[in-house]
């Protein structure tokens, strides 16, 4: 395991890529540690394709936000 601090990776980006090939990299700023993961390039998988989610299944579009928004002002503000 290397720990290293951001000016010190900054300064040897190759040394420490290199290194995480064989073993843990941390590289270290004053609030956030990160974990630099190697991964081989043939083991990202490119076939990856995103369908469409409940969430995505009940959006509304911008002029049925925009309606719902003019109703609610109007109900907010009316006359008693």
């Amino acid at each position: 395991m290397t720990v290293v601090s951001t000016k010190e990776f900054n300064t040897d980006q190759k040394k420490y890529f290199d290194m995480a090939v064989n073993g843990d990299v941390f590289i270290k700023n004053e609030k956030n540690v990160f974990h630099l993961i190697h991964k081989p390039f043939d083991m990202i998988d490119r076939q990856v394709t995103l369908q469409p989610d409940d969430d995505f299944r009940r959006a509304i579009t911008k002029d049925e936000l925009l309606e719902g928004i003019y109703e609610d002002i109007a109900k907010r503000y009316a006359k008693k």
